[in-house]
């Protein structure tokens, strides 16, 4: 994977780092029940990465359209699935970007953080109204900056995974939380070798600009803009939410 200038993640590898067969094991009842019912089989996959949930929705026999940012990682997704249906450009601008007409959408994996600015989340949220049939479901997974932003967390757990010529990949993720709800987030990916001299080496690390959008903010945006919101969760796996939950899930519908 190439790095390009203006992509922060061009060196980040996802598909290596994700245990992605648990991972859509442990969301697969939640995503298919939301969709259950979707005016229409064409669904969005919003900051689809490289691809695993457009794929995954894909054989539950909905037709995915993925959108992201991230030149390099829409590369991978593309070339895991020629056939794929796949678009690069900003949230903000899915009035654009996506044909109108959509069943449903998805935006999981802690995308929305990308856009700093409430203007941004709104328009985002505006674009995809317009895009969407009445009555179409959104699935949208954000982690639960409540709890980060006031108990002021630095760090995730260390992800260990295999790697290449007998060492293990190492995924740490820091963050540093401001005041203003800005949060800066640092992903490195290291080399480890127990056993060798240096044991752990540095492969990339990069700093991202995150906005940590709280619970309420994003609420009051999606009722502004054309959605009802049906349920608040904390979990992928459906657990209620609280201000300590690891994550926030939001299921809405277009009004």
């Amino acid at each position: 994977m190439t790095a390009e200038p203006g992509d922060p993640y061009g060196r980040v590898h996802y598909r290596h780092l994700i245990d992605w067969t648990q991972r859509l094991r442990r969301e697969a009842p939640l995503i298919q029940r939301v969709l259950e019912g979707a005016p229409s089989r064409r669904v969005l996959d919003l900051g689809c990465g490289t691809g695993e949930h457009a794929r995954f929705l894909a054989s539950l026999g909905f037709e995915p359209t993925g959108v992201d940012a991230s030149p390099s990682q829409l590369a991978a997704a593309r070339e895991a699935d020629p056939k794929g249906r796949y678009l690069q450009g900003s949230l903000t601008d899915l009035a654009h970007l996506a044909e109108a007409g959509q069943g449903g959408a998805l935006c999981v994996g802690n995308t929305l953080p990308h856009l700093t600015k409430e203007a941004d989340l709104r328009r985002c949220f505006e674009g995809l109204a317009s895009r969407l049939l009445p009555g179409a479901p959104v699935l949208l997974q954000i982690l639960n900056y409540d709890r980060i932003l006031d108990r002021g967390e630095r760090t995730f757990p260390v992800t260990v995974r295999p790697g290449e010529d007998d060492a293990e990949t190492v995924f740490l993720r820091l963050m540093t939380p401001h005041v203003d709800g800005r949060v800066t987030f640092t992903p490195a990916t290291l080399r480890w070798r127990p056993g060798s001299d240096p044991a752990l080496e540095l492969v990339s690390a990069k700093e991202v600009e995150l906005r940590g959008w709280r619970r309420a903010e994003v609420e009051a945006l999606l009722a502004a803009t054309g959605f009802e919101v049906r349920e608040v969760l904390g979990t992928m796996t459906g657990e209620p939410w609280s201000p300590t939950s690891a994550d926030l899930v939001v299921v809405a519908r277009r009004s």
